[in-house]
């Protein structure tokens, strides 16, 4: 049941990342950022106000959020921090760079799952773990190839940085999230940790980019943010009940997970008529490839 979660879960990241392109395209992107957070957290707000004011009508289903104590919070508000910084490296990214370029870096999260898994867990990688690391790395070269011939340099672009480090971040979340949901309530957590990050946002517009909207680039609206809330609560809804489920396996969730970029990747064809396909479609074949190896030697 909870690799199927995981699949779907994939699909809606996909779409999330198409709509999170469209959005941020020559749009100021901390706006942007705010109105997600704030749309995600409205979306939760029913299941919060039936559980707290009429626990009868959710109480026993998956969709009743539980009071939390104040160390939960705690726990809930560093996860926030860690994704909204992920997000915020990788919102600027996804702006400045092709979706075909940063989804099969996104992409690499599962290896670097597995590498914390290996670290912080204790696990070992077997013979097909090794081999999807290792072919991880030679599309992720391969890619950095492929970007060359758009003007894009990984060693001196800076928002290659942003969305490897975006990526890194992510990585640290999903390990994060095992912790979680292995002690906590999957849903009160996505609430409160999406309600945090609103708070959190609120202030960086209020302080640094409001004073400053007039120099920097203009925001608009566009219908994609709210696509953009409503496709990542969905996708992360999902996650983390698969999380939550008996046997659930995060270095698998989180390779399935990322499967997210063949969406994301057609989506950069169709809608944003990205070029250099043939190359690229080379390198994310390898990335499929490695994720085949990671399930195997997950198995």
């Amino acid at each position: 049941m909870w690799i199927v979660l995981a699949f779907v879960s994939a699909f809606f990241l996909g779409c999330y990342d198409i709509c999170k392109k469209k959005s941020v395209n020559g749009n100021a992107v901390v706006p942007v950022l705010f109105l997600n957070t704030l749309f995600c957290t409205l979306l939760l707000s029913p299941l919060f106000v039936l559980s707290r004011y009429f626990p009868g009508t959710l109480y026993g289903s998956i969709y009743y959020v539980p009071d939390v104590d104040f160390e939960t919070h705690i726990y809930i508000f560093v996860k926030s921090v860690i994704v909204l910084s992920s997000w915020l490296f990788g919102y600027f990214a996804v702006k400045h760079l092709p979706l075909t370029i940063t989804s099969p870096i996104n992409a690499t999260r599962p290896v670097m799952t597995l590498v914390g898994a290996l670290l912080i867990f204790g696990e070992r990688l077997n013979l097909y773990q090794t081999i999807g690391v290792l072919l991880t790395i030679v599309s992720f070269v391969l890619l950095s190839v492929s970007g060359k011939k758009e003007g894009i340099r990984f060693t001196h672009n800076k928002w290659i940085f942003f969305i490897i480090l975006a990526a890194v971040l992510g990585a640290v979340s999903g390990l994060y999230d095992k912790y979680l949901m292995q002690r906590f309530s999957f849903i009160a957590v996505q609430f409160w940790y999406n309600l945090y990050q609103c708070i959190l946002m609120g202030i960086i517009v209020l302080l640094l980019w409001y004073p400053r909207r007039k120099v920097n680039t203009p925001f608009s609206w566009k219908w994609s943010i709210l696509l953009v809330s409503l496709f990542l609560t969905v996708a992360d809804f999902v996650y983390f009940y698969a999380l939550s489920l008996p046997g659930a396996m995060i270095s698998i969730v989180s390779m399935v997970r990322r499967s997210s970029v063949l969406v994301s990747f057609a989506g950069g064809v169709l809608f944003f008529h990205e070029k250099n396909l043939k190359g690229k479609i080379i390198d994310l074949s390898l990335i499929v490839l490695a994720m085949i190896f990671l399930y195997l030697g997950t198995k």
